[in-house]
């Protein structure tokens, strides 16, 4: 036989990475043969006593069996790709294109499997520059997904004790300051009951049968719950009335900066509490995104003075490349006419809308025809301010004294809870780093998986540690500090954003890069959190609409994609 004559040969059943490349390695095993005659097709040529036996497709290119001269030999320098992992082959096959000389469909199920693959197995980018320190993300986690060489043994069936005192710690702020590494993070009860620590976060109402965070988009999580409230109107005012209480308390304790931030979910937008000192601001600062043209028309009626960040931003950017466009052009002589003809349009004003029927009368057909009433006019020039709704350019900022106003505001808004559907009469979610009056301590589910990664000689252990719930940003950096130690400086986190509130991380206009950290740490001695955390959160926001994606650490210093 000759598969005993071949030394090495095993047949049996192969995996899907060595079919791609033989499927791969066809078009060029075959292309001496099609050049010289067309290929034979038809029930006769697979008949044929001189054509070659059909290969096995699921035999292996290095383990097969092959006739003297039946095929090619590669080159002598060989493929680059013949001892390539599957997953290395997967980028030069969507950029390099090689051509068609395949046969559809194997050409198909290439790319469909190519397609399926690229995006997880594709390792996010990072920045050249590794930091010390991460900028300060104030979007809200619902999962982050931490990855190590080092075993997370160490975040495992905590003791009654360990939890207890974690607890404790959070309770009274202490401050805890683990060594650069740890030997052992297994039997350091420091490290555990610091772990226990950072988990831990306040909420109001407390449902336990109900997912209260994420509240955009929740209805369907929601239905088919027990809802007793949203047929009582009684029971609606009850609850509302001890949400009021809940939400004023956690405002009280922010304006004496003994709450560094908090934030109310509701079912249609997000809002951001921030104390003075904080994201470069030293005043009081209350984020809205997303918001829409009612709620902001709403807002004015109670006099709440606000900012549009990133509308007032696109504006000034389009006027400074106005100015530099007009500068080019007076540079290279143009004459005003033809610059006037390239400019935009005026604006029209309001002279020219209510002028705009005037024909109509002329003509003595004004009766007759129907005009748009007031409501359309009034939308038509508010088209842009209606097109940006629901979306992240809609952030609104309110700072200062407002703030009041606008808490006095979202109490008594109507349109603040749902009436009808799966949330109608559920009160928006307050979730706070610190305890407040009618708060229920919960904290984020954490758990180790340990797995196999294959790797080209065999296998590789890589663990994670897995933490699902609303990661607040004061929460994502005490664990950063904790792993810093207990993973030796090494490990990768995925970070799941919730998307509405990504866009907090925009700069606010009124912030103040030279605040002093010897007066914020003044400030803000019993805010809670940890001095570290503090600083952090006292930087300007850099990460505008978007959220830190993929975290990294290497001997150290961090790395971060947004």
């Amino acid at each position: 036989m000759a598969a005993s004559a071949v030394p090495g040969y095993s047949p049996g059943f192969k995996k899907p990475p060595a079919t791609l490349r033989l499927k791969r390695k066809r078009p060029q095993r075959s292309e001496p043969a099609a050049s010289a005659a067309p290929p034979p097709c038809g029930p006769a040529a697979r008949r044929a006593p001189s054509a070659p036996a059909r290969r096995n497709p699921f035999s292996s290119l290095d383990n097969a069996p092959r006739a003297g001269g039946s095929n090619p030999q590669p080159p002598a320098g060989g493929s680059p790709w013949a001892a390539a992992p599957f997953w290395q082959l997967l980028e030069p096959v969507c950029e390099e294109k090689p051509p068609r000389r395949a046969e559809p469909s194997d050409r198909t199920d290439n790319l469909a499997l190519t397609d399926d693959l690229h995006l997880p197995v594709a390792a996010p980018e990072v920045p050249s520059s590794p930091r010390h320190e991460f900028p300060a993300d104030w979007s809200i986690k619902t999962r982050a997904l931490f990855m190590s060489s080092q075993p997370f043994t160490w975040a495992e069936h905590l003791k009654a004790q360990e939890e207890a005192q974690g607890f404790t710690q959070h309770c009274r702020a202490t401050e805890i300051n683990l060594p650069q590494s740890i030997e052992e993070p297994k039997l350091s009860t420091e490290l555990r009951c610091a772990f226990q620590q950072s988990l831990v976060y306040w909420l109001h109402p407390s449902l336990p049968w109900l997912q209260l965070f994420p509240r955009i988009g929740a209805d369907r999580r929601i239905v088919g719950k027990a809802s007793p409230w949203s047929q009582d109107e009684a029971l609606q005012q009850v609850l509302m009335s001890d949400w009021s209480v809940s939400f004023t308390s956690l405002y009280n304790l922010l304006k004496a900066k003994l709450c560094p931030y908090f934030y109310v979910c509701t079912y249609q937008f997000t809002v951001l509490f921030r104390a003075a000192g904080l994201a470069g601001s030293d005043v009081i600062t209350a984020v809205i995104s997303p918001t829409t043209r009612g709620l902001r028309e709403a807002m004015r009626n109670e006099g709440i003075e606000f900012s549009l960040p990133l509308v007032e931003e696109s504006r000034a950017r389009k006027q400074r490349n106005s100015e530099v466009n007009l500068e080019t052009e007076v540079a290279n002589g143009l004459e005003a006419g033809n610059g006037m003809e390239g400019g935009e349009e005026p604006a029209p004003s309001d002279e020219d809308d209510d002028e705009s029927f005037s024909w109509l009368e002329e003509m003595g057909v004004q009766d007759k025809v129907k005009k748009p009433d007031a409501m359309s006019i009034k939308l038509r020039k508010e088209k842009h301010e209606v097109q940006m709704d629901h979306r992240p350019e809609s952030v609104a900022l309110v700072k200062g004294t407002n703030t009041i106003t606008l808490l006095n505001f979202l109490i008594n808004c109507k349109s603040l809870v749902a009436v009808a559907g799966p949330q109608a009469g559920l009160p928006p979610t307050l979730l706070s780093p610190v305890a407040f009056r009618g708060g229920t301590m919960q904290t984020l589910k954490a758990r180790s998986i340990n797995a196999k990664a294959r790797v080209r000689l065999g296998y590789e252990d890589v663990f994670s540690l897995e933490v699902v719930g609303p990661v607040m940003p004061h929460s994502l950096h005490s664990l950063t500090m904790l792993l810093r130690p207990a993973q030796r400086g090494a490990f990768s986190a995925v970070l799941h954003t919730h998307e509405p509130t990504a866009v907090f991380n925009t700069h606010l206009d009124n912030a103040s890069p030279a605040l002093n950290k010897e007066t914020l740490r003044r400030d803000l001695p019993q805010c809670g959190l940890h001095p570290k955390t503090v600083d952090q959160l006292s930087q300007c926001p850099t990460l505008g609409k978007s959220s830190i994606r993929f975290l990294e650490m290497k001997d150290y210093t961090y790395s971060w994609q947004s």
